[in-house]
């Protein structure tokens, strides 16, 4: 008898969407268009940049990425009073703070990893707030650590165990920007920097300190943009997310 003719070859497993029908989901034609997908892609939901938007646009943003994921909490930064002010009007439950700028809606997950942000001085403390709000949206446990900047030595010193104890360091300094260098000699753990836009004419808007961060000695530190306490604040997360479950913290 012949031989039976040989199965079709097995299609190969198709490869996952990158992009689903959720990923464009629209709010207010011509305002926005959410991205509903990048938690599934990222571990983390979109945030809303308020700067430049309305307070109504950022409110409604974020209601409705609240919606798309009320498991978990989301956010909007560089928030001004008007934003803050409807917010706490029209979205039950929202964590405010007025300093950083941020509104939070939703549960925070549950913490892994510690993350110390450290401050060189109260002015910086705007930048600051934003950075440690990011890191508990984004899921880790901030401990946060102010004024001790280059000009008192003995307070950053003493704060030393503190710091040490952390999975990711974000260092936050403007003026000359010295800060960064001297924790990254001091701890084993990577060292997010900061600039801020603090400090006198010849700062130059942040400028200086990004130039001297970028100019960092000690090994093990890398910067973001000025005032970017966000930023600095989910790459010290997810270091620090990563890094728990070796630790068994």
């Amino acid at each position: 008898m012949p031989d039976a003719p040989s199965p079709p070859p097995a299609e190969p497993p198709a490869a996952p969407e990158l992009v689903s029908t959720r990923s464009a989901e629209s709010v207010e034609p011509g305002f926005a268009v959410l991205d509903a997908d990048r938690l599934a892609r990222t571990g983390d939901p979109e945030v809303v940049f308020g700067a430049g938007k309305t307070p109504a646009q950022t409110v409604t943003l974020l209601r409705r990425l609240h919606e798309l994921h009320p498991q978990r909490a989301v956010l909007a930064t560089r928030c001004g009073t008007d934003t803050t002010t409807l917010a706490a009007r029209e979205l039950s439950g929202a964590a405010i703070d007025e300093v950083g700028g941020t509104i939070a809606v939703g549960p925070l997950p549950t913490p892994r990893g510690r993350v110390a942000v450290v401050v060189a001085g109260t002015s910086d403390l705007p930048v600051a707030r934003e950075c440690v709000t990011t890191v508990e949206v984004y899921g880790a446990m901030a401990d946060l650590i102010v004024d001790v900047g280059v000009a008192g030595l003995h307070r950053l010193l003493a704060r030393r165990e503190r710091i040490e104890q952390a999975d990711a360091v974000v260092v936050i300094a403007g003026m000359d920007g010295a800060l960064p260098s001297v924790v990254g000699g001091l701890v084993r753990v990577p060292v997010v920097a900061v600039p801020t836009s603090v400090g006198y004419g010849a700062a130059f808007g942040g400028v200086a300190a990004l130039l001297t961060m970028l100019n960092a000695c000690a090994p093990g530190v890398s910067v973001v943009n000025i005032d970017n306490g966000y930023g600095g604040a989910v790459v010290a997360a997810r270091i620090a997310r990563q890094t728990a479950p070796l630790t068994a913290r």
